[in-house]
């Protein structure tokens, strides 16, 4: 099958590609789960050590209504010692209750604070944390925009990972705080009839600007959480999403947005090459799944009725999937846990039926495969390693400048020319005479000083797009066009291209 790789991914020796404690170690793979629970934990146990899964990322939910009150606080207490004898690491992924809850009073943010120090002072044994669950998505967190359109759920959400962490360290530590748990996908209209909500890009973007306004000198998380769905459920591993969006191909544009939003400040961001990093930022791929078709014979185990539109995959299409992500994953040292939504299928057919066993409990062909797949390959990479470096570029630019051979004749015009990118980014071009070098026509770009013959200026919607200048005579002589793009996404990545020198004379009689 083809390999999930992103468009900034290239090849690295494993020696580089060392994690952030020497040695690079080998993908942790687990599941997202909180059915376990409910039989005491026995059972559940030891079919995660049959697969080979090492991680449990359970869900913690915090109601104002209550305050600290931990909800099942005693089947907890007892559930948790059995995960630590079977080696299962225990990830509390706590969130509030209602996507209103954080502004459900003036001090809801100090008390889910609160609550997460006291998680963390009741169950010492727990040392990962997951603060909120896809605050960019209207489900789990409101308002996504404020009434003028301005997005505000990153600002909103800022203080919650900033308190939780501060909170987390002072009880313990070595506790490690895993921020946002970012959902893949967001429309970023705020005045939309449904699903009002912000893609993951333009969420690091707007947490990176609220970060550096805090002036906060101490770090938000140690680790990143994604939740690289794809997006359509019958896509495959490979098949990723349209800029701003973001999924499994994708990782690339994930580590750039981070880069963006936190270079030069407290927070560290992803490992590179050739960079020294006391402890660099990790991801968490904590959600992922892809659900299966029903067998015929078992749907009347299950109740409700299918989400619309949803394209379920066959069985063994989700084994494939299933395997492939995990060796794709492992070759990203940036990613310390792969984690499957879920182990076992949710019965209610309008939520996730994704699981590797069924609702009779029977294991379907992903079970084998993941387990297999483990067994295979520990966690460690079977293919060449690939490396990540930021980029202070706009992400694939391109221009075409068109047939420049021929002299253009002297009469009223049209000047245009193509331009794209990778990403959202503004530009300004201009007509100069040919002559001066790149980086003397750069800044004049920048400037407008002196002010060029033709200009124009506006944004590539991470596509291509026609660049119009005004229609003008030219006298005769020899021209350049020129180009400056900067990435709407952080001001500081440009490019600049010049084309070749082109000639306009006089027109032909």
């Amino acid at each position: 099958m083809t390999r999930i790789r992103g468009l900034l991914l290239c090849a690295c020796a494993a020696l580089a590609c060392a994690g952030a404690h020497g040695a690079a170690a080998g993908l942790e793979v687990g599941v997202t789960e909180d059915a376990g629970k409910a039989d005491g934990g026995a059972a559940f146990f030891a079919t995660l050590s049959d697969v080979g899964l090492k991680a449990n990322r359970v869900s913690i939910n915090w109601d104002p209504a209550h305050q600290t009150t931990i909800s099942g606080q005693a089947q907890l207490a007892a559930w948790l010692p059995k995960a630590q004898v079977s080696g299962t690491r225990v990830v509390f992924a706590v969130a509030p209750h209602d996507a209103k809850d954080f502004n459900s009073s003036a001090g809801a943010k100090t008390q889910f604070v609160d609550f997460v120090r006291k998680l963390a002072q009741t169950f010492p044994t727990v040392k990962d944390y997951v603060i909120g669950n896809e605050p960019n998505q209207p489900l789990f967190q409101l308002p996504q925009f404020a009434p003028n359109g301005k997005a505000v759920s990153a600002a909103a959400y800022l203080p919650v990972l900033a308190g939780s962490y501060d909170a987390l360290k002072a009880v313990n530590p070595t506790i490690t705080v895993i921020g946002v748990g970012l959902s893949p996908r967001g429309n970023d209209l705020p005045f939309a009839k449904s699903n009002i909500s912000r893609s993951p890009v333009r969420f690091l973007h707007d947490l990176g600007v609220a970060y550096r306004a805090s002036k906060r000198t101490t770090p938000l998380m140690d680790e990143f959480a994604f939740h690289p769905y794809p997006a359509r459920n019958s896509d495959a591993p490979d098949v990723g999403y349209v800029w701003p969006n973001a999924g499994l191909p994708n990782l690339d544009r994930i580590k750039q947005a981070l880069w963006d939003a936190f270079h030069g400040t407290a927070q560290p961001t992803v490992a590179e090459p050739r960079k020294t990093f006391a402890r660099p930022l990790k991801l968490d791929l904590d959600e992922v799944g892809w659900q299966v078709a029903i067998q015929p014979a078992l749907v009347g185990l299950y109740f409700g009725a299918e989400t619309p539109n949803l394209v379920p995959v066959s069985e063994q299409t989700q084994a494939d999937y299933y395997r492939e992500v995990i060796t794709s994953v492992e070759c990203d040292p940036a990613v310390r846990m792969l984690s499957f939504f879920h182990l076992s299928d949710e019965l209610d057919l309008g939520r996730w039926q994704s699981g590797l066993i069924r609702a009779d409990g029977s294991k379907r062909p992903s079970y084998d495969a993941v387990k297999q797949t483990i067994a295979q390959t520990h966690g460690d990479c079977q293919d060449v390693p690939v490396t990540w470096s930021h980029t202070n570029a706009v992400v694939l630019p391109r221009v075409a400048w068109g047939k420049l051979k021929k002299p253009f004749p002297l009469k009223r015009r049209l000047w245009s020319f193509a331009a794209g990118a990778g990403e959202e980014a503004s530009f300004k071009a201009a007509i100069f005479k040919a002559g001066p070098r790149k980086a003397v026509l750069a800044k004049r770009l920048l400037t407008g000083r002196p002010k060029p013959l033709l200009s124009a200026k506006g944004t590539i919607k991470a596509k291509s797009r026609v660049v119009y200048l005004p229609a003008r005579k030219l006298k005769a002589g020899t021209y350049v066009y020129a180009i400056r793009m900067t990435a709407t996404m952080s001001s500081q990545r440009f490019t600049v291209f010049v084309s070749k020198p082109f000639r306009v004379g006089r027109p032909r009689r």
